[in-house]
Parts: C-alpha cells; sequence; structure tokens
C-alpha cells in the first residue's frame, strides 16, 4: 500500500487560528505528504491569501486536507431553522473556499455541532439524524459542484450523539446518497465504540474517504505504550482496497483553546521533541503500510 500519510497541525499548536506555513515546512521537512487543517481558519481568508496558500504547500509537495468541528452556532441538526440556515450557509462558504484552491477532502463533524450531547426534551435521536440528514443533502450537491468530498466523522459518545459507529455512518451516507459524502474513521474514538477495529473498517467498505490515526490515549502511532492494533488495521484498508489518505492526530500538550477542546489536561509529551516524535511516526506508519497483507 502506497497511500499517502499526513499530520494534523494542531499537533504543535494551542490555539486553532494561526498561520498555517510553519507546518507546512514541518510537513515537509518530517517527510509527511500531507498536512491536515482546520477548516475554519481557512474560511477566514480571502481568495487571494487561499491561493498563496495553496501554492505554498504545492511548492512542497505536500497537499492539504481540512477539518472542522461544527461551532454550536452552525449546527445543522438544531431543531431551530435559523441555525440549521446559518450552518449550510457555514459549510457552503467553507466549500467554496476549498473548491476555490481546487477541491479536496473536508473532513469532520459536519453533521453537527461539536461538542453536543442529546438535549432533554421531546425528540429522538432519529429526528435529530432526519434534520442534520436534511440539512447535508443541501450541502452535498453544493460540494459535488466544487470538487468537494465531505467525510463525516464518526465520533465517541462524549464528544457527540449523532453518529458513533462505522455502521451508523454508512446508514447516514447511504441517505444522503451523494458521492461526496463519505466517512472519516479515527482510531482514537473506534478504540472507544467500535467492537473491532477492522470490523469497522471493512463496514465501513466503499464509504470510507478519509482515516484518522492516533494512540488510545492520543499519542501518536507507533509509541511505546499504546495498543492501537496496526497491523491489523493495515490489513483491513488493503482488504477493502482503501486509496485515501492517513493522517495523524496526535494531542499530548495542555493549553489554550486546543487543550481545552480536545481535553488534554495534562503534558504527555514527556518533554520529548515533539518534530522527532512525529518522524518517527510517519515512518512507522509508512512500514506498516508496505507490511500489510
Amino acid at each position: 500500500m502506497d497511500n499517502k500519510v499526513g499530520i494534523y497541525y494542531a499537533y504543535w499548536t494551542r490555539e486553532w487560528d494561526v498561520p498555517f506555513y510553519p507546518y507546512i515546512d514541518k510537513a515537509h521537512d518530517l517527510r509527511f505528504d500531507i498536512l491536515e487543517i482546520n477548516a475554519g481558519t481557512l474560511a477566514k481568508m480571502s481568495s487571494n491569501e487561499r491561493q498563496k496558500l495553496r501554492q505554498y504547500a504545492a511548492a512542497r509537495n505536500i497537499a492539504l486536507t481540512y477539518c472542522i468541528g461544527l461551532p454550536l452556532e452552525f449546527d445543522v441538526a438544531s431543531p431551530d431553522e435559523s441555525t440549521r440556515k446559518r450552518g449550510i450557509k457555514f459549510l457552503t462558504d467553507q466549500i467554496h473556499g476549498i473548491g476555490g484552491m481546487g477541491g479536496g477532502y473536508l473532513s469532520g463533524i459536519l453533521y453537527g455541532a461539536w461538542p453536543a450531547t442529546m438535549p432533554k426534551g421531546k425528540m429522538s435521536r432519529k429526528d435529530y439524524l432526519s434534520l442534520s440528514i436534511d440539512s447535508i443533502i443541501q450541502v452535498a450537491k453544493i460540494a459535488e459542484e466544487n470538487g468537494v468530498i465531505l467525510c463525516m466523522e464518526i465520533v465517541n459518545r462524549f464528544e457527540q450523539f449523532l453518529l458513533n459507529t462505522a455502521e451508523e455512518g454508512v446508514a447516514y451516507c447511504q441517505a444522503i446518497d451523494s458521492p461526496n459524502v463519505k466517512l472519516l474513521l479515527d482510531t482514537f474514538h473506534m478504540n472507544i465504540e467500535e467492537d473491532s477495529i477492522s470490523s469497522a473498517v471493512l463496514t465501513a467498505k466503499d464509504f470510507l474517504g478519509h482515516v484518522h490515526l492516533g494512540e488510545n490515549h492520543r499519542m501518536p502511532p507507533g509509541c511505546d505504550h499504546g495498543h492501537i492494533p496496526w497491523s491489523a488495521l493495515m490489513t483491513s484498508l488493503k482488504k477493502i482496497d482503501y486509496q485515501g489518505s492517513l493522517v495523524m492526530e496526535p494531542f499530548l500538550v495542555p493549553g489554550g483553546q486546543v487543550g481545552r477542546d480536545i481535553k488534554i489536561w495534562r503534558d504527555q509529551s514527556g518533554g520529548f521533541n515533539l518534530d522527532e516524535e512525529a518522524r518517527k511516526a510517519c515512518i512507522f506508519i509508512k512500514q506498516k503500510l508496505l507490511e500489510a497483507k
């Protein structure tokens, strides 16, 4: 397998809104193929700024992917119609921005607010899913027109209540019925919710559009004290002929908005060099891809 391997920029940052250029350089120097960046920050840029960013990355042979969790005020599953409309516009603006950069993958919790727990009241989970599906059907048409693939991230029950397993994600995609709506599976979340990480990948199959990598405690892949079954994961990806990207999303250092949102309350780095650990993790994953049976 020769899938492209990337890393999420916020591995190094404590805030979401930062200049991306230094992390493009880091990704290049550490031999990654991709840098994943915050789509919310991208949406705040002018068209000229986005083009400069794209050109800078391309000159260093770094592809860009994009990720976000919807803020509550843009919740496309909200029972409040005006909130859903704001969310649809928010996603539409991001899609147009990414489309203007040549298109690509916009992933994350695009189907509802992040973080979110099911509100008390008369509405059922099915009701919220129906509202979300109606919203994303509208957004999907815009994504198709702009060459953007929307990947719905399956996350754990403590962060969202709508999509917690690959099986639920497949049913969601089938309801949307768009070639541009797929799933993002994340090893951290699968470790919490799935009976088997490999089985989840096989369940997602053709709907799998993007993969996030991290150990069970958010450390970089391949660290000495994680327990994600990396070889089994790669074997299952090979079985479904997965051609997409693999992006690491470790979070280790507390502080700032990133630390608060991800719930990193202690320094898990142990004082090690973040760049060196990322480099080793990149080598580890590329080797696992080569060894996949």
